[in-house]
């Protein structure tokens, strides 16, 4: 499949938000298949929502996350065991416990992250000059997309999720 050029996009985005939001959805599965897994893309995003909000009850983890209870302990107790999450008591009910990233865990977040800008900034230098420029002025469009995103998964969130 040949890209297409700037015109055909521009009278395709004119069509409605679908057709975005179909590109920026292969954009985000390009992404996903680029980068080596090592851990499930639910794993990761349990990560990045206590690196976001905070250390988590397992309950809440799980709705936030849109898996079991169960689901969850397991996962956690899997990336306790990886060193990058540890429980910790919570200070309000002694008989409840908190997951929380650890500095590995910081670390590990933080690398993968990199790894995830640095293959689309590849992608975007073979882009032409007022290609980018585009991207460049939709950033803020493309942050609040994130905001929003956020908000709906876990109302209780005060930033956002950098996966």
């Amino acid at each position: 499949m040949s890209p297409k050029s700037s015109d055909e996009r521009s009278v395709e985005t004119a069509e409605g938000p679908a057709t975005l939001g179909q590109t920026l959805f292969g954009l985000a599965i390009a992404a996903i298949r680029r980068t080596p897994r090592d851990m499930s893309l639910t794993a990761m995003s349990t990560l990045a929502t206590l690196d976001q909000t905070g250390p988590r009850r397992i309950t809440d983890l799980a709705a936030v996350e849109g898996i079991t209870q169960p689901s969850m302990t397991v996962l956690i107790s899997g990336l306790e065991r990886s060193g990058l999450v540890e429980r910790r008591a919570d200070p309000t009910d002694r008989r409840v416990a908190l997951a929380a990233l650890t500095a590995s865990g910081t670390d590990y977040l933080r690398l993968r992250r990199r790894a995830g800008a640095e293959a689309f900034e590849q992608l975007i230098d073979k882009l032409p000059a007022a290609e980018a420029g585009v991207l460049a002025t939709a950033m803020v469009a493309l942050e609040h997309l994130l905001f929003l995103d956020e908000e709906q998964r876990d109302p209780t969130s005060t930033g956002r999720t950098r996966v």
